[in-house]
């Protein structure tokens, strides 16, 4: 398998401009479910993202304590259930907040709409209905524990040391399109697209960064329908790593920061927009 560098030029063709007459519905719509009372900021984390890269709507359905907190930095977020084009599950989630949000993760699951895993909801990739439809976010630690789990024998460090085979080898497993965080991101899918994508600063090592990451790439699933999920999941790291850098400029960032940043990492890498034009 060939491995190339995900461009900017490659993400501008995935990213969706929204035309002049657009609506919050015909620019996406993501259902999040994330955080819970013991980890409510990656709620907080991954909607906000998501809200700065970009995406016509947002429906929280997790906890009552990060929703809480989710609508006090996001009032525009809805905490109704309704239709959606794609699904962030995962970020932050305990074991408490997975079995009190059973159902709800069960009807994401069964959707066969993108759903992006993370974090906590990861190992559900092993049972789901639509494997095709997924992109797991795993470090090497995550995926090494997942890869355990469907009796494939690997540590973090052999993770580390051999990202490409690793994720390869995970998507094979799971059949899903599989990110493998790292100083390189590695995308891998079952079509056998495989890209890096490199260049992040070494600041992005900070807590809540992974939040961010999930909520950027639950808004671009969202919102380029038809879009390969491996395109999507290159794009969001690489509009990731960008924003890091513009908030960074040399020195510290905390996750926010990061998602920030995201609106000019976006900016940068798409045409004037229609009302410009």
């Amino acid at each position: 398998m060939d491995w190339r560098e995900w461009t900017d030029a490659d993400a501008a063709r995935v990213i969706r401009v929204p035309e002049l007459d657009a609506d919050k519905y015909s620019r996406g719509v993501l259902g999040v479910l994330t955080g819970s009372t013991t980890f409510p900021g990656a709620a907080v984390l991954g909607v906000e993202a998501a809200a700065r890269t970009g995406v016509g709507m947002i429906r929280y359905l997790g906890d009552d304590r990060p929703a809480q907190l989710v609508l006090q930095r996001r009032p525009e977020v809805v905490t109704a259930e309704g239709r959606v084009q794609a699904w962030l599950i995962g970020s932050g989630m305990d074991d408490d907040a997975l079995h009190e949000r059973a159902e709800v993760l069960d009807d994401a699951l069964a959707s066969g709409l993108p759903v992006v895993l993370d974090a906590g909801a990861l190992d559900l990739a092993r049972h789901a209905e639509h494997p095709e439809k997924l992109i797991l976010t795993p470090h090497a630690r995550e995926l090494a524990r997942l890869l355990t789990a469907v009796g494939v024998d690997a540590s973090p460090d052999e993770v580390r040391e051999d990202a490409t085979t690793w994720a390869r080898r995970a998507c094979d497993e799971l059949g899903a399109t599989v990110l493998l965080k790292g100083a390189t991101t590695h995308v891998a899918d079952p079509m056998n697209r495989a890209y890096t994508v490199s260049g992040a600063t070494s600041w992005l090592a900070t807590a809540g960064t992974g939040d961010v990451l999930g909520g950027v790439i639950g808004a671009l699933a969202a919102t380029s329908s038809g879009a390969a999920l491996a395109d999507v999941a290159a794009t969001g790291a690489l509009l990731h790593a960008s924003a890091a850098l513009t908030a960074s400029r040399g020195g510290p960032i905390a996750a926010l920061d990061v998602a920030e940043s995201l609106p000019a990492a976006v900016a940068s890498r798409i045409g004037p927009s229609p009302a410009a034009s």
